[in-house]
């Protein structure tokens, strides 16, 4: 969560610049339109993980609600299989898209691999992966605890 959020901070640093080079210097800088979009796609893909890992994805929880023990313990397991079987494609595909990527150089960073920002998915995956098994294994319900 802690990249995460760095990212989040990197992401408005470049966006304080761009819009001091673009609308005070007029002289606006084309990188920082790059990794401003670069930074947002690693925030997502490193806060996901957390999010599962914390059971604060957002849900239908409705039948959660109303359903007993055994039950329950169903509906964490397919929506883990679910979310799991998502996760490995997002896995398979990002890894697949990094690696065609590495033959692209980022628009306004010359000689930056898009292999950089293609490795949030395969990345993001795999942590996602560690968080929804920790999630089965130890459920934590935070969406349900703060819902009115």
């Amino acid at each position: 969560m802690a990249a995460a959020c760095l990212m989040l901070a990197l992401a408005s640093c470049f966006a304080v610049h761009q819009i001091v080079t673009r609308f005070i210097l007029e002289s606006p800088a084309e990188w920082t339109e790059v990794l401003i979009r670069f930074s947002l796609i690693w925030m997502v893909f490193l806060g996901i993980p957390t999010a599962f890992r914390q059971g604060a994805m957002v849900s239908v929880d409705l039948l959660y609600r109303v359903s007993g023990g055994r039950m329950r313990r169903f509906l964490d397991s397919a929506v883990a299989l679910a979310a799991l079987l998502l996760s490995a494609v997002i896995l398979w595909w990002g890894w697949d898209y990094a690696q065609r990527g590495s033959v692209q150089s980022m628009i306004g960073l010359e000689g930056v691999s898009m292999f950089w920002a293609y490795l949030a998915l395969p990345v993001g995956a795999v942590f996602s992966i560690i968080g929804i098994i920790g999630n089965w294994l130890d459920p934590k319900r935070m969406e349900l605890e703060s819902a009115q």
